[in-house]
């Protein structure tokens, strides 16, 4: 029997240190909520791969699907061949995404990538440079992804410079001491002392931070951001990589507040373990690029 000792030696042998590990348990098998690790132990998952298998590990009408799908083809690029399960998805994604129809569907392989897509189609559509994003939020390791991110350690520090015309304002967290009104109001003083909203391509948020805390964005928060939005032509982008498809009890987060925003980026419980995610948003955005 390999023991989780030496699987975890190996992987420090293997494995650059930058990947870190909250644990030193690894699985043999998983089923449904429960992880079988190497030594023949059962835990609860609470982790579900840091909100991916919402639907439980090994889910019979997942893993009957990927069987079908290996039985035709395994991969084609749908720039080069475009294929029917890309349309159908895409057709889906937009009669339930959280904006306003019609919609259209891109889809790709991480939820960084999904945030960097967005950034582009913001910036394409609008032909202005400026993010706005909030403390405390996570968007994505790659360059970009870091640089919406409004935590420095451990993901920004040592990382520098980062992507120009990238604002960050505090979100709004009662617990530490800040208001949905001070939010906002921190983001009309940007508006005033660094950046025109004339300037601002898009504002992407998070409904419920799952790194910076699980703190819920107030209603009432969402609603000023749509209403600042509409009146600067600014694309309001929700991240719902970690909240969408019912990891909050909804569909997606923004159903709780009965807001719908411009473009949503998916990824994580969007396909159950498998690497997919998607940006959904209104088609004459999407289809500015």
């Amino acid at each position: 029997m390999t023991t989780n000792a030496e699987l975890h030696a190996r992987r420090a042998a293997a494995v650059p240190r930058g990947i870190g590990n909250v644990t030193q348990i690894y699985p043999k098998r998983a089923k449904n909520a429960e992880i079988w690790d190497e030594e023949g132990k059962r835990y609860i998952d609470f982790g579900a791969g840091i909100a991916v298998v919402n639907t439980g590990h090994q889910h019979p009408r997942i893993v009957d699907a990927v069987k079908r799908q290996l039985d035709d083809f395994s991969h084609v690029c749908f720039q080069v061949t475009p294929h029917e399960n890309y349309v159908s998805l895409a057709e889906r994604l937009n009669g339930i995404a959280p904006v306003p129809g019609p919609a259209k569907t891109m889809l790709a392989s991480t939820g960084a990538e999904a945030v960097e897509n967005a950034v582009k189609v913001a910036r394409c559509f609008t032909g202005r440079p400026g993010i706005v994003s909030f403390s405390g939020g996570f968007h994505g390791r790659t360059h970009m992804g870091m640089a919406l991110t409004g935590k420095a350690v451990p993901y920004k520090k040592g990382f520098g410079p980062f992507p120009a015309d990238i604002y960050n304002v505090p979100f709004p967290n009662v617990f530490h001491g800040t208001s949905s009104t001070e939010s906002i109001k921190a983001l009309k003083a940007l508006f005033k002392y660094q950046s025109d909203p004339s300037t601002i391509a898009g504002i992407i948020v998070e409904p419920v931070q799952g790194e910076g805390g699980f703190n819920i964005a107030p209603a009432e928060f969402l609603a000023e951001l749509r209403a600042l939005c509409d009146e600067h032509g600014i694309v309001l982008i929700a991240d719902e990589i970690q909240t969408g498809f019912a990891r909050t009890g909804r569909m997606f987060a923004l159903d709780h507040a009965g807001i719908k925003a411009d473009v949503v980026t998916l990824a994580k419980g969007l396909a159950g373990g498998m690497p997919l995610s998607a940006i959904v948003g209104r088609a004459d955005i999407m289809d500015a690029s």
